[in-house]
């Protein structure tokens, strides 16, 4: 069988992947209290393969941070500790994980391989980029170059403190989540883009909704990164292929499909079926339910070419 697009390893900087298809950070919602779980160690685990690149659910470090009930942090010794045997468990699989943190803190040595800083979906650092919603008249205001200053002052004392080669960045310029536009997308996405280069990161992870009407600009901010270029945004086996065959990307982040098959990079290889996702336990507290308890290929009787939900 000749290898599809998606399953070619990578080389990305000091790490070699095995293939590119990542798991994108997704809000769970079940670390109670704000204390990683036990139950995320088989979560983490059933999506981890030999090579493998994770993105972790978005991970607060202050808790003056915390938006939504019931999600995980990373502030407090009691978290730092929780997050180990998960951590660990990736690792025994051979899995890369890398933490994704919602705005800046302290990082907190417990074994991740690195961080992506999230500026993106109207979140903090996208507030200030986003000249729909900054009106601020200082130096965090005002011209592209100044909205932005908050945002890459984050990614240089993040590489100052760990390197660049373990930091990436989740960036959607072209979205507008919760009235978080731009007046030029385009323009923000390049500047970014251009001038993250000059800080050595690792990645660009790029949002890139079934509702955007800017596709066509993404190869020209891929063109500006030199760094791994990532995209996620609702592709299946076959849009995913074809956006690393033509080169407009490097990897691609699956959201509900990784929710729902723990095991997708096999059944992409086989383009064998895929279990059908459950919407209304995307957020709920069960720790089984809807998020360990998706079968495996091996396990499953699902028809192939089903719809989802």
């Amino acid at each position: 069988m000749d290898q599809i697009p998606l399953l070619s390893p990578h080389k990305m900087g000091n790490f070699e992947v095995s293939h590119r298809i990542v798991l994108a950070p997704l809000t769970r919602q079940r670390s109670y209290g704000n204390i990683p779980q036990k139950h995320a160690i088989l979560y983490y685990s059933q999506r981890t393969t030999t090579g493998g690149f994770l993105i972790s659910e978005g991970t607060v470090i202050s808790q003056t941070g915390i938006g939504y009930k019931d999600i995980p942090g990373i502030w407090s010794k009691e978290q730092v500790e929780a997050w180990k045997p998960i951590v660990n468990a990736v690792h025994e699989k051979g899995g890369i994980f890398f933490c994704q943190l919602g705005h800046m803190g302290r990082i907190s040595n417990n074994g991740f391989d690195g961080v992506e800083i999230h500026a993106a979906f109207g979140h903090l650092l996208e507030q200030f980029m986003k000249d729909n919603i900054n009106d601020r008249e200082d130096e965090y205001g005002g011209s592209l170059e100044k909205r932005c200053r908050l945002t890459l002052e984050v990614v240089e004392a993040i590489v100052d403190e760990i390197g660049g080669d373990r930091v990436g960045i989740r960036l959607s310029p072209f979205e507008d989540f919760m009235e978080s536009g731009d007046s030029n997308p385009q323009g923000l996405g390049l500047y970014m883009a251009a001038t993250l280069n000059k800080y050595g990161i690792l990645y660009c992870h790029v949002i890139q909704t079934r509702s955007s009407s800017c596709h066509h600009l993404l190869p020209a901010m891929r063109e500006a990164f030199k760094g791994t270029f990532m995209v996620t945004g609702g592709f299946d086996r076959e849009e995913g292929n074809k956006v690393v065959r033509e080169g407009g990307a490097d990897m691609v982040a699956f959201g509900k499909l990784f929710l729902a098959n723990p095991d997708l990079p096999k059944r992409f290889e086989l383009d064998a079926c895929l279990n059908k996702y459950d919407r209304t336990t995307f957020y709920s507290s069960d720790p089984v339910l809807g998020y360990t308890d998706y079968p495996f290929l091996e396990d499953d009787s699902c028809e192939k070419n089903q719809t989802f939900n």
